[in-house]
């Protein structure tokens, strides 16, 4: 096995793991380059205001500035409080999924209490929804969050649209999350056709009202109708203040781990990802932790040493996603035990952009001569 000298990445978790020649991991390098691109700490301030005045200018006319996805965690909640600071006028986007924890209505609650943000909710279908959920797990690939993730991101886009709202605000920040999560414990996000062709061979129950859109409509979508902006990146954001922070001013409470506020979401990785694909992902939430300076190599290692689960919540949890999902003792354990397959073995978006840049580049000759005949 191989450690990273520096974060606590190994290659048991993470088997495309890379060491350079000082035994550091590829995940620590990519958080060191991607921290260079941001403003060093005297140009924060002013990038932050610079960037906020640019979303108020672009919204003058309109009631909102721009939305935000809201789960009831740390990250959204923390930059609901920056927002509100900063004077933006915010429409808080929440996707209901049916797997709300109380503690995450609560803490969503404390938001709009504290902040008077409008607040849309969207309540997936059920029964289409966990249709295709179980189509994730008949398929046996391992992002079996990616149609909830997909559809919340899906969503604030086509609130936007719907408000004439031009800026998308996102939790997701370097300091907690790092750059990207190792590549097989994750898939595209955004890749609705394996999402289609995965719930199209496994589903039984017809995808009528799931968010969606196609690839060029989102590209549309993200490159010329929304701006996407990352504010947690402008402020000097670190975990333990920003939590004892929401705290005191919105009444938060704490769920335990990174995502917890879903209860799926806790036991797929509290339990799902570490027995049945060998992955923990607290590693990766803590190795980012020491890249950021916000904990040392030594209290990260004494961190990951604990359970990953309380046995009485793990007992609950398991017995309550088995009867909601409509799964069996003896059908969800041989889930557990089945072949794990890879979002590429199904139709995927990457497919689509193998086929699209091959077009582009049979056209691309023809293109200069077109462009003179019409005179431009």
């Amino acid at each position: 096995m191989q450690v990273c000298t520096k974060c606590i990445m190994d290659s048991n978790n993470d088997p495309n793991l890379v060491l350079n020649e000082l035994g550091v991991c590829n995940h620590c390098i990519s958080y060191d380059e991607a921290y260079k691109l941001l403003p060093n700490d005297d140009l924060k301030l002013r990038s932050l205001h610079r960037i906020v005045k640019e979303i108020k200018d672009s919204n003058t006319n309109e009631k909102y500035d721009a939305v935000l996805g809201v789960s009831g965690g740390v990250d959204s909640t923390y930059l609901a409080f920056i927002a509100k600071k900063l004077g933006l006028r915010l429409l808080l986007v929440h996707c209901d999924n049916g797997w709300n924890s109380e503690l995450s209505v609560k803490n969503i609650e404390g938001i709009i209490k504290n902040t008077g943000f409008d607040l849309h909710t969207h309540v997936l279908d059920w029964e289409e929804f966990r249709d295709i959920q179980l189509s994730f797990f008949k398929a046996g690939v391992v992002d079996i969050e990616l149609p909830y993730d997909y559809a919340l991101i899906v969503l604030m886009y086509q609130i936007a649209e719907k408000y004439k709202i031009k800026n998308v605000l996102s939790g997701h920040n370097l300091v907690t999350e790092g750059t990207y999560l190792p590549k097989s414990w994750v898939h595209s996000k955004v890749d609705i056709i394996n999402i289609k062709a995965i719930h199209k061979q496994f589903g039984r129950v017809p995808m009528k009202t799931f968010p969606h859109m196609s690839v060029l409509k989102w590209i549309y979508a993200t490159r010329n109708r929304s701006k996407s902006y990352r504010l947690l990146d402008y402020v000097d954001y670190n975990k333990a203040e920003a939590k004892a922070t929401i705290i005191k001013e919105f009444g938060w409470r704490d769920y335990g781990g990174k995502h917890y506020e879903s209860i799926f979401t806790r036991f797929y990785q509290g339990y799902i990802l570490p027995e049945k694909f060998k992955i923990d992902k607290r590693q990766y939430h803590l190795s980012t932790l020491i890249c950021s300076g916000q904990i040392t190599r030594e209290e990260a290692l004494a961190e990951f040493a604990k359970p990953k689960y309380d046995e009485a919540q793990l007992k609950m949890d398991k017995e309550y996603v088995i009867k909601k999902l409509g799964f069996t003792e003896q059908s969800f354990d041989e889930y557990m035990k089945a072949p794990i397959h890879k979002h590429s073995d199904y139709p995927n978006i990457q497919q689509f952009w193998d086929r699209y840049f091959k077009v582009i580049k049979v056209f691309k000759p023809f293109i200069k001569p077109i462009k003179t005949l019409l005179g431009k």
